[in-house]
Formats: structure tokens, sequence, C-alpha cells
């Protein structure tokens, strides 16, 4: 009974969130982790607001993720955590490639307007 009773805590805690509310699905990436040559859909990622920003948040399989922020300077999105950089580049039509070390996404995105590769990328 002791063990039934140190649970309800964190079963109360589980319930919490947003309330019984479905949140919007996550959509499924291709990535290439940890230097991997192949992509895989095996990423989800997320867009949330956070201080009025457009965040991307890209979960791995393993439980890591990275945070992006979508950015209108031409670059699409940029690493908003840690201390690398992301390095972003259309591989094909629609799709944005971002690396940031040895870990590579691919966006679904498109340039705003089609004027020309310097209008920024919408992931």
């Amino acid at each position: 009974m002791r063990k039934a009773e140190a649970l309800l805590p964190l079963l109360a805690l589980a319930a919490c969130g947003r309330g019984g509310e479905a949140g919007p699905p996550l959509r499924h990436i291709d990535c290439a982790l940890a230097g991997a040559a192949g992509f895989k859909p095996d990423c989800t990622v997320e867009e949330v607001m956070q201080n009025g920003r457009t965040m991307l948040v890209v979960a791995a399989p393993d439980g890591m993720f990275r945070r992006f922020e979508k950015v209108a300077d031409g670059r699409g999105v940029i690493a908003a955590d840690g201390v690398e950089e992301s390095l972003a580049h259309w591989v094909a039509d629609g799709v944005l490639e971002v690396s940031v070390g040895q870990d590579r996404y691919r966006f679904p995105a498109s340039l705003k307007g089609d004027t020309g590769p310097s209008d920024a990328a919408t992931p």
C-alpha cells in the first residue's frame, strides 16, 4: 500500500498540463543524428510561441531535443540553444537542411515570395 501512496503525487503531476485538451499533432521530419550518413523520419517537431518568437522544438527518438528560432533574415531558422551555430541550405525545392554540430534536420519549407534566394525561408 505504501508504494501506491508514493505514486499518487506522480500520477497527479502527470495529469496536469493541457487540461485534457489535445495539443497540435507533432510533425515528423527527416534527421541524421550524430554524424549518420542517411536520413530517417525519426524526429518530431512542434511549433511554439515563446516571448513573441516562433520556436521549433525538434525531438530525437532518444529524448534529446534542440530548439530553433524562425527568423526572417533569409536563414530560415537558427539554433536557439547551446554554443554551436546552425547552418542552413536548400537541398531541394521545399526542403531546408539545417545542421548543428553532427546533427542534420530537413524541414519542409518555402521561400516567402518568389523573388530570389535572399528571401526568408518559412519551415
